[in-house]
Parts: C-alpha cells; sequence; structure tokens
C-alpha cells in the first residue's frame, strides 16, 4: 500500500490502520535511527517511541490533515528529531557494526557466493558505516537521508526544516568528507 492509500486509511480508521503504518516503516524508522545512532538497542527504542508518537499525534489531527500527510517524510522528521535528542552533548563511539549502509537490495548468500567476496563487501561496509558515523551531525542527517533512505530534497527540506540550498551543500559536504576519510584509511591500510 502506498503512502497516500495509507493516509487515507489512517484518517478513516486510525485503530485500524496503524498497525499498516508499523508494518510499512518500523524497519525504516529503525535503520534511520541506527544510521545515525551507532547503536541497535537505541535505534531501536527510537524505532519504538517515533512509533508511538506518531499515534499520539494522528490522534489529536483532524481527518483532512492526516489524508495530506507525507507520511513517509513526517516518520522520518520523527525519527530524526528523536536522534538529535540523544545525540546531544555525546560523542558517538562507533563499535562492530550490523552494516548500517545496507538498504537490502544486495542479492543473500547462496551456494555459488564467494565467501571471500561476501567478506570482502562486509568490511567494506563496515568501514563506510563507521565514516558516516563520524561525519559531524549537520552532515550525518542529510547524507543518509539522502543516500541512504533516498528522500528527495524537497522532502529533505520538510523533514529538515532547512532551505534546499543548505541541505544540497550539507549533503555535498558530507560526501566529500567521506571521500577524504575512505581515502585516508585506504592509504593507511595500504601503508600497513
Amino acid at each position: 500500500m502506498d503512502d497516500t492509500e495509507l493516509a487515507r486509511r489512517l484518517a478513516h480508521d486510525l485503530d485500524g490502520s496503524f498497525e499498516a503504518l508499523v508494518r510499512g516503516h518500523l524497519d525504516r524508522c529503525y535503520a534511520i535511527a541506527l544510521r545515525m545512532l551507532g547503536d541497535p538497542r537505541e535505534a531501536e527504542e527510537v524505532a519504538q517511541d517515533a512509533l508511538v508518537r506518531a499515534y499520539r499525534a494522528l490522534e489529536r489531527y483532524e481527518p483532512d490533515r492526516i489524508q495530506a500527510l507525507q507520511v513517509r517524510g513526517w516518520l522520518a522528521t520523527i525519527v530524526a528529531n528523536l536522534s538529535r535528542n540523544r545525540l546531544r552533548g555525546r560523542r558517538i563511539e562507533p563499535k562492530p557494526l550490523e552494516p548500517l549502509v545496507e538498504t537490502g537490495r544486495e542479492p543473500a548468500a547462496g551456494p555459488g557466493t564467494d565467501p571471500h567476496a561476501l567478506a570482502a563487501r562486509r568490511t567494506e561496509q563496515d568501514r563506510l558505516a563507521r565514516a558516516v558515523l563520524a561525519l559531524p551531525e549537520r552532515y550525518r542527517l542529510p547524507v543518509v537521508l539522502r543516500h541512504v533512505d533516498e528522500l528527495s530534497y524537497a522532502e529533505l527540506v520538510e523533514v529538515l526544516g532547512r532551505p534546499e540550498g543548505t541541505i544540497k551543500a550539507q549533503v555535498h559536504r558530507g560526501l566529500a568528507m567521506l571521500r577524504t576519510a575512505l581515502s585516508a584509511a585506504e592509504l593507511e591500510e595500504r601503508i600497513a
């Protein structure tokens, strides 16, 4: 079910349709939080809290307002704000991570899959995940939402509440910082 139909159903029967919102968006909420926080337990808490807050907000909204919601961007806003609140005043300590950059599009390991290629890919994903976590939050969130969660710039304007030019600049700078960090790490590996 697409988000337009979901919003229509939520407007007419919140309790009966909310499960569809959870099923359709829980993984995305978790993925955004994980990419921001780097901690699976915290990401799980944020995703759950975001859905609870979404339900409470929807209870107060008029049906017309619910029908007009861009559900995907609205939920991303809630998750981003909750993640930012958790990040305030602390430094992220990268840990061994399940890949933060997977988008679910890779083929599963099968009988013909080369284990060495899978291990190399997993190592590369872990290195990229650590580089993403090392980005300052003002660049990390726009990069994650744009290139991992694939939100459009128009959706990013809505989610982040910043001008499009600012967001484009932050995405560009964030990607440049990632390239620099990954190049430096690659150079270190060659020297070692």
